[in-house]
This record gives structure tokens, sequence and C-alpha cells, in this order.
């Protein structure tokens, strides 16, 4: 009897003090997420990664979920914690495995946490790379699904050198469907086009190909970002319009460029102080969250069944695929995209690009086309 009670307090004593590990590591997570980029909460949150890099490693997952909803420099704290914790248990031989390679496959959990916890279960499991990466050639993940898509790169390239054409022209196009890397998509485009394929990269991105456009409109000393114009009141793409340099009248453009650029400047005029609205159709089978992916080097607001979404006023940043992602959430059937697009007055070399590229993609990137062939008759307000 007196054995048994000796057991059922140790039983007690070791459920108590994991309770209050527990309640340790939640408090101390709370306090790390409410650190401020402005310093605000900075001395709490470092005390906080103090003592919670002295957990043992069953608070490791309880703090790659808190990576969800925490800011970048919460998850940097929280990631300097989690690696003190996974250091000690691997060389304790006390990682749970098992726990981590789950975690990494569950794909509803944040993509940062997600990667954290492959590099660190291939630490003392390099196996698990081969039964993990092959299967997250479409993952929500951007880094691991890189790493599916590389591995099948790699493959098709051996495949190809053996003379193994088409077996390699399969493992490319497998690779294809999960690219949306530039990088990497221009490792596959190049040598599948070389074996005789014929690659839409606009309908692989997601691009928008054909617009309807009008301008320009005045945006001289930059007046023109604020200024409403007639478009932005009401779509009619029958109407004459009246604009900087007199009547303007929508008209029905197209690019055939591989990555959706279009360019003002050369396809149109290079209009300096001026601004452009083009429109285009996006049709979807059904009412779903997706991204408006965005490049250009000008400033721009853009609208999506006449809601404003988004707008920058900077000129002259550059343009780079997916420079600007935009969630949206469209609905059945026909969505008309608004895009206002302003050039300034600058008259340097380095200042005169007025273009833009525009998809439609999921949130981990891969493209979405639009479920009904585009045409211009088929824009409408």
């Amino acid at each position: 009897m007196q054995r048994i009670r000796f057991l059922f307090c140790l039983m007690f004593l070791f459920s108590s003090l994991t309770i209050l590990q527990a309640n340790d590591v939640a408090q101390n997570i709370a306090k790390i997420k409410q650190v401020q980029k402005e310093g605000q909460g900075n001395l709490t949150a470092s005390k906080a990664v103090q003592q919670l890099s002295q957990s043992d490693a069953s608070a490791l997952i309880p703090i790659l979920s808190s990576f969800e909803g925490a800011n970048p420099l919460a998850v940097n704290w929280l990631r300097g914690a989690f690696e003190a914790i996974a250091a000690r248990a691997i060389q304790q031989k006390k990682l749970p495995v098992k726990n981590l390679e789950e975690f990494v496959l569950d794909t509803s959990r944040n993509p940062r946490a997600r990667r954290l916890a492959y590099e660190t279960l291939i630490k003392v499991d390099p196996a698990a790379a081969d039964r993990i990466i092959p299967g997250m050639i479409n993952d929500t993940s951007v880094t691991l699904r890189r790493d599916a898509v590389q591995r099948l790169i790699n493959e098709a390239k051996n495949l190809e050198k053996s003379g193994k054409k088409d077996q390699a022209k399969k493992v490319y196009q497998q690779a294809l469907s999960g690219a949306t890397d530039s990088d990497q998509v221009k490792n596959i485009v190049k040598p599948l086009r070389s074996l005789g394929e014929k690659i839409d990269l606009q309908k692989h991105f997601g691009f928008l190909s054909e617009w309807m456009i009008v301008g320009p409109f005045d945006n001289r000393e930059k007046k023109g970002y604020d200024t409403v114009y007639a478009p932005e009141e009401k779509l009619d793409f029958a109407a004459a319009l009246e604009g900087k340099e007199g009547k303007v009248n929508w008209k029905s453009v197209n690019t055939k460029d591989d990555y959706g650029i279009f360019d003002v400047a050369k396809s149109i005029s290079p209009y300096k102080g001026a601004v452009m609205y083009c429109a285009a159709d996006f049709h979807s089978p059904q009412k779903q969250s997706l991204e408006i992916r965005l490049g250009t080097p000008n400033a721009w607001k853009i609208w999506v069944n006449g809601k404003l979404l988004f707008a920058r006023n900077e000129y002259h940043r550059g343009m780079v695929l997916d420079q600007y992602s935009v969630p949206v959430t469209v609905q059945p059937g026909k969505n008309v995209i608004l895009l206002k697009l302003c050039q300034n007055e600058q008259d340097d070399s380095w200042a005169q690009r007025y273009q833009f590229q525009l998809r439609i993609a999921h949130p981990s990137g891969t493209g979405v086309q639009s479920q009904k062939p585009q045409s211009t008759t088929q824009l409408s307000p």
C-alpha cells in the first residue's frame, strides 16, 4: 500500500510539473509575441526567450505552432528559442522526430514553421527528405515545393543525359506543374522546348494577357494618382472620355510576352505625367480566395468588381515577378479587374519604363487560369 501511495505521489508530482512547464511555455510564448518592431516589449521578450530556451523538447511543437499570427520580429525570437531547445534535444537524443514529421506534413501550419521543423528533422533523420519532399510538388510552402521541384529537375537532367528523352520530358513536365520561381521555370522550359514541347508560360503562371486600355489622363505633378477619373466611377467601354490630350477611347490590347508584360510605352506611347486605366475579366467557377500578383515600376491602384483592393503611390522601384501580392475573393462567374497605372514626369533614362504584368494565383503561388476564354466583348461594367 505504501509503495502504491509513493508511486501515486510521483505520478501526481510529474503531472503537476508537466502542467507547470506547459503553462510557463505558453506564458513565455505570449510575451514574445507581444514584441513590436519599434522596440516595445523587447526587455520582456528577451527574458521570456531566455526562460523558454531552457524548456525541454516538449516545448518544440508549441513554439512552432505559435509562429501563426506572430510578427516577423517575434518569429525570429521564437526561432532562436526553438533552435536552442532542439540543439539540446538532439544532443540528448530526445528530439520528437515523429511529432516534427507530422508537423511538416500538416499543410494548415505556418510555412516558415514547417520549414524549420523539416530542417531540424533531417539533422537526425536524413532519410526523411526522401519520404517527405517528393510529395511536396504542389505544397503550400514555397520553400518545400521548391525543393520538390528541384529534385525533379535534377532527375530529368540525368535522364536527358542518359538519352532517355521521353522519360526526361515527362519528369520536366511534372516539375513545371509545381514550379513558380522564375529561375526554376526557366531551367525547365528551356530543355522542354529543346525537346520539342510547346510551353504556354502565360497559362502556367495565370497571367492576364488581354486588356481594355484607355488614356492618357493627367498626372502632371503627380496629381492624377488621387484624381478620380471617369473609369473609376463607371466602366463604359463604348464611351469617349475626356483625357489629358483630348477625347480618348477604350481600345483592346494584348501581350504575347511569356511573362505577361504589357509595355504601354512601346505598344501605345511613352507618355509622361500620365494615367492609363487597364481592365480585364477573370472568370471563376466558384467563390474562392486567391491573390492578384502584380509587377510594375509605376504607381498604381487596383479594383475588383468596383472595390478598391490596394494602392501604391511609388515610382521607379524596378519591376520583378510577383512584386506585389494582393489577396482577393473572387465571385462565381465574371470578375472585372481595373488597374490604374501612373507614370510621372521624370526624364532620366532609368525612369522611362511604363509597363505591368498581372497574374492570378493561389496563395501558394501556383497560377490560376480564367475559366472562360477572354474576349474584349465580354468586358462590361
